[in-house]
C-alpha cells in the first residue's frame, strides 16, 4: 500500500498553476511515492474517536494543462496518513478554527502546519513578540488611541489582525476620519495600527521559514500608485538576498516559531523592518522562488519533514 499525503486545502479548481505553492509541494510528495488524497474542510467528518474525510484520490502532473486527474472519491480515516498538509487559503474564521479542532484527534506529529499552533499562532499578533524589531506599532480598537497615534507618527498603516493578501489595509494621513474607521472597526474587531514606511514603496521582502530555518527570499515589488507587495493584488516577484539585519531578525522569528509548533512560514520584511505578518496558515511563493532562483524549496521542505520522523 501506498504511503498517504492528505492535503486540506480548498477546491482543485481554484489551483493556479503558475503560482500555487500546494501544487509544488504535492508534484514533490509525488516524485517520493505518496499517494495523494485531496479534500476540504467540509469533507471532515468525527465518528466516534476517529477523524474521517470523504476526499479525491489524485493524480499531478506537471504540466500546464489538465494539470490533475481524480482517480476516484474515497472514504479515509485520516489517521492512515502519513503525512497531513493544512493548505487552505485563509481568511481565518471559524471554519478554519474547527478544522484545526478536528485535526487536533488525529495523534501524529506529521500533521503541517501543527493544528493546535495554527489556531494560537495569530498571524499578525505573534509579531507582539519581536517589537523591537518591528516599526512602531500598537494593537487596539479603540478610536481615540489610533487618533493619538497618528498625531505622532502623522502617516499610520491599519491592518485586520486576521486579515490576508493584503486586503483591507488602509492608509491614513493627516486626518482620522472617525465614521469611516468606525465602520472599519464594526467589521474587523481588533486591528494591526502602524507607522508607515516609506521604504514599502520598493517593496518588501518574503523570506521562506522551513523547520526553524531560513531557506530564502523574494523580493516582492507593488505596482504602480500602490503599496501593496502581495503577488495577488498586482505585486511582482524579483530575486534578492538579505542583508546581516534582515537575516538576523529571520533567524530569531524562525527558532520562536519552531519552538511554537511551526514547521513552515512565510515572513515579511520592510526596509529593515518586520512587519508583522507572519504566515503560517497557507505561506505561498515557493514557485517565484523556483522561478527566479532555479531551487525548488518543495525538496527542502520535504528533506526537512522527513528529519521528524
Amino acid at each position: 500500500m501506498k504511503k498517504i499525503l492528505a492535503i486540506q486545502s480548498n477546491t482543485l479548481k481554484e489551483i493556479n498553476i503558475k503560482t500555487d505553492t500546494t501544487l509544488l509541494l504535492a508534484l514533490e510528495g509525488q516524485r517520493k511515492g505518496y499517494q495523494i488524497i485531496w479534500y476540504e474542510t467540509k469533507d471532515l467528518t468525527l465518528i466516534g474517536s476517529k477523524v474521517f474525510i470523504r476526499g479525491k484520490k489524485v493524480k499531478f502532473f506537471d504540466k500546464s494543462k489538465n494539470f490533475y486527474k481524480i482517480e476516484k472519491t474515497i472514504k479515509f480515516d485520516l489517521s492512515k496518513a502519513k503525512i497531513i498538509l493544512i493548505r487552505q487559503n485563509p481568511p481565518f474564521n471559524m471554519d478554519y478554527i474547527n478544522s484545526t479542532h478536528f485535526l487536533d484527534h488525529i495523534k501524529t506529529k506529521n500533521i503541517i502546519n501543527n493544528p493546535t499552533s495554527v489556531r494560537n499562532v495569530s498571524e499578525k499578533f505573534y509579531s507582539t513578540n519581536f517589537l523591537r524589531y518591528m516599526p512602531d506599532t500598537i494593537f487596539t480598537k479603540n478610536i481615540k488611541e489610533i487618533n493619538s497615534f497618528l498625531k505622532k507618527k502623522k502617516k499610520i498603516v491599519i491592518k485586520p489582525i486576521h486579515g490576508y493578501a493584503g486586503k483591507n489595509i488602509l492608509f491614513i494621513k493627516k486626518k482620522l476620519n472617525e465614521k469611516t474607521i468606525k465602520n472599519y472597526i464594526k467589521n474587523f474587531g481588533h486591528v494591526m495600527v502602524q507607522k508607515y514606511l516609506h521604504k514599502v514603496k520598493e517593496g518588501d521582502k518574503r523570506v521562506f521559514i522551513i523547520n526553524g530555518k531560513v531557506k530564502g527570499a523574494i523580493r516582492r515589488l507593488p505596482k504602480k500608485g500602490s503599496i501593496l507587495s502581495n503577488i495577488s493584488q498586482g505585486g511582482v516577484a524579483i530575486e534578492t538576498k538579505l542583508n546581516p539585519r534582515e537575516l538576523k531578525i529571520s533567524k530569531i522569528v524562525a527558532r520562536s516559531l519552531k519552538k511554537s509548533g511551526i514547521f513552515f512560514a512565510g515572513i515579511d520584511l520592510v526596509g529593515g523592518y518586520l512587519i508583522g505578518d507572519i504566515n503560517v496558515t497557507s505561506p505561498t511563493g515557493l514557485p517565484q522562488f523556483k522561478n527566479l532562483t532555479g531551487k525548488n524549496l518543495a525538496i527542502d521542505f520535504w528533506s526537512e519533514l522527513e528529519k521528524l520522523k
